[in-house]
């Protein structure tokens, strides 16, 4: 818990959505214009309405939002401010006296919710049948301009502005030393904190590795051919699934106000990622419950962030894309890396040596985009095992 004496604001938070905001939301979705699909088709051109419409007739008339509230607040939860920016954070402290201090990071479309499942197995290894040794105290951020955290209202909020945030977060609550974990947004942003909190970072921990190839006029360039498949295979996934990326980084305030404006709309745009990105086998539901699904996607709409989170896209984009990460300097902070099998963004291993202290890479048998929220025993053991050398 957060010491309630400490000289800087933080609040105690709970998810509260008031009634009005849920019945709009019915109402909303119950005067949804629906488009039309062509018969015989499925998701090729996008998501599946046939699909999407019962979903949202769920969402409408049997998803029960304070159900999922009382999820979300089953451990503690807290805001502060800092350098203006509004963060959101679950603070889970260890019984254990001598757990080590680990922040999880999402990524888009996803929120801190996404590792609500993962947190007691990792506070409290004892009640679950593991080893104490491998505790941890956890913290969960909504990151900036995501979820319970708000919508951000300035420019420049990138992984670097992120990653800022987060080391003067886990100063704040007292953690001379922890281990960093993130996939996508996450990922680059435990990225930043080898570079900028080297003397706190022990170590990070990704599930996506947040990389360009260093010459992009001849990307294959020195690879391997495990390396050039994997490559290869990303700029294919690219080529049929980067609209998002391309809309969101060049104008997110037009698809925003959209998706915004409309739950269905929403759903769409995010839960068509749930199952592009995961090894389902086109069967998202069958990674995912409904109910999961629907909790983030209520989150981002309860909490108006599909704006913010998109224009953390045109941040990136306008500070050199991956390059405003900068691993000119290898930092001697160890990383690991986890390789999910369902993950769309597969970089090359030799670009992750040249530019990290890599000193992990496990091959998960199963596993995607989502690996807390779709796999929470596997994620945790693969946490457990990196975690072990550094304590």
């Amino acid at each position: 818990m957060v010491d309630p004496k400490a000289s800087f604001p933080v609040e105690p938070f709970r998810v509260a959505v008031p009634d009005s905001d849920i019945d709009e939301l019915r109402r909303r979705l119950a005067g949804t214009r629906w488009i039309d699909q062509i018969e015989g088709t499925t998701w090729e051109y996008g998501v599946d309405i046939s699909w999407l419409r019962g979903l949202c007739e769920y969402w409408r008339d049997g998803f029960d939002w304070r159900a999922a509230e009382g999820r979300l607040n089953a451990w503690p939860q807290f805001t502060t401010d800092i350098d203006g920016l509004r963060v959101h954070f679950y603070d889970v402290r260890s019984p254990e006296p001598n757990a080590m201090a680990l922040v999880l990071m999402h990524g888009w479309p996803s929120g801190s919710g996404e590792f609500t499942d993962v947190i007691s197995a990792l506070t409290n290894p004892r009640a679950h049948g593991g080893d104490p040794a491998d505790a941890f105290h956890v913290v969960v951020p909504s990151l900036p301009g995501f979820g319970f955290s708000g919508p951000t209202d300035r420019r420049g909020v990138n992984a670097l502005a992120m990653g800022k945030a987060i080391a003067a977060l886990m100063d704040r609550l007292g953690h001379g030393r922890y281990v960093a974990q993130g996939g996508d947004i996450g990922a680059g942003v435990a990225a930043v904190l080898t570079g900028i909190d080297p003397r706190h970072l022990v170590a990070a921990h990704l599930n996506l590795l947040p990389l360009g190839p260093p010459d992009p006029a001849d990307p294959m360039a020195g690879l391997d051919a495990a390396d050039r498949a994997r490559v290869q295979g990303t700029y294919a996934i690219l080529a049929e699934d980067a609209g998002y990326w391309r809309i969101q980084e060049t104008r997110p305030q037009t698809v925003a106000q959209a998706l915004n404006d409309s739950p269905a709309g929403l759903c769409g745009w995010i839960v068509e990622k749930y199952r592009a990105w995961t090894d389902c086998g086109g069967d998202v539901e069958s990674a995912f419950t409904r109910d999961q699904l629907l909790t983030n996607v209520s989150v981002y709409w309860f909490t108006r962030t599909i704006a913010s989170s998109a224009r953390f896209y045109f941040e990136t984009r306008v500070a050199g894309g991956t390059a405003s990460i900068d691993t000119s300097t290898k930092s001697p902070v160890p990383v690991g890396y986890a390789d999910y099998p369902g993950e769309h963004f597969k970089m090359a291993r030799a670009w992750a040596e040249q530019s990290f202290n890599l000193v992990h890479w496990s091959t998960q048998t199963s596993g995607g985009h989502f690996p807390a929220l779709q796999l929470p025993d596997q994620f945790v053991n693969e946490i457990r095992s990196f975690c072990r050398s550094y304590r």
